[in-house]
């Protein structure tokens, strides 16, 4: 990144300010439990416009759509998630995602540990690959 192009935090800062209604404000509350969960996020700006919360990997990306903020974590099929926050692509493998729509309140304890957890995930060793023929 060069000295003229903003940051990631400021477009993000950007995005929430352009944002001006349900969705800003709740993009800007869903970053804030995510900074305090994870003190030490990265936060990113990938894929022309998508906010990115990152710690050894992606833990979430933050979508806004029309009628909904999208949380998609990019490893959520492997969390744990006990309070049931995980709401949308629950069909795949890999990812899961929480829809928010205007008025829902995000559960902010069940949302730091999903938070927590997936950073735990990234930060694990990884299990090498068979070699084939082994």
């Amino acid at each position: 990144m060069s000295e003229s192009e903003p940051s990631a935090s400021a477009l993000i800062d950007a995005r929430i300010a352009a944002l001006d209604d349900w969705r800003g404000r709740t993009l800007s509350q869903v970053r804030a439990l995510i900074r305090e969960a994870i003190p030490d996020v990265v936060e990113e700006w990938k894929w022309r416009g998508v906010p990115v919360w990152s710690r050894h990997g992606i833990l979430c990306t933050g979508e806004t759509y029309k009628s909904v903020v999208k949380l998609t974590f990019a490893k959520g099929a492997a969390l744990p998630d006990p309070s049931g926050l995980f709401n949308a692509s629950l069909e795949g493998n890999t990812r899961r995602a929480i829809d928010l729509r205007e008025g829902e309140i995000l559960d902010a304890e069940a949302f730091g540990a999903l938070l927590r957890a997936a950073a735990a995930l990234n930060a694990s060793p990884k299990r090498p690959k068979p070699r084939p023929g082994a």
